[in-house]
């Protein structure tokens, strides 16, 4: 097993980082949620999850630089809406609306909102308020997009499965 994990930069470089790097990450993002969200769900690969109203809160440990990693914090907010220029707009003018974070689009038109932090020196404050602040924003817009474009918010999906 390699001590480093590559990304891809441009076509002509590699960015490596340690995989201490990666597990010093990882260790310090475990022992935050355990202090501070202690339902949380650990997949142990990085990977956690937090529930919190009608959304679920992804945590996933990356690769970054030589020197660092990233902390990507994100919520589906709907899946299964029906994307038109109308829901867009507004999903972009609530991008220039809010402090930090953005919704963003999956190759399955499943809609997210995200935010990712440095790894490397990540704090408990950074990181509870940045899940607390998807975890709002997400409960709050998830049934005003429903209701503009159809879809299921992730308390839905979670009751359909649950059902089946």
């Amino acid at each position: 097993m390699s001590n480093t994990i590559n990304i891809i930069g441009d076509k002509n470089s590699m960015v490596e980082t340690p995989y201490e790097l990666i597990e010093q990450t990882i260790d310090k993002v475990k022992n935050i949620l355990e202090n501070h969200f202690p339902d949380f769900i650990s997949f142990e690969n990085g990977s956690f999850t937090i529930n919190r109203g009608s959304t679920q809160v992804m945590v996933v440990v990356r690769p970054f630089t030589e020197d660092d990693t990233c902390v990507e914090c994100f919520a589906n907010v709907v899946t299964g809406a029906s994307i038109s220029n109308e829901l867009l707009r507004f999903l972009l003018r609530k991008n220039a609306e809010l402090h930090f974070g953005s919704f963003g689009l999956l190759f399955d038109d499943t809609i997210t909102f995200s935010n990712s932090l440095s790894g490397i020196n990540i704090d408990a404050n950074e990181l509870k308020t940045t899940l607390n602040a998807i975890a709002v924003i997400a409960d709050y817009y998830d049934d005003i997009i429903v209701e503009m474009a159809g879809g299921k918010r992730a308390a839905d999906l979670v009751e359909d499965f649950e059902q089946n």
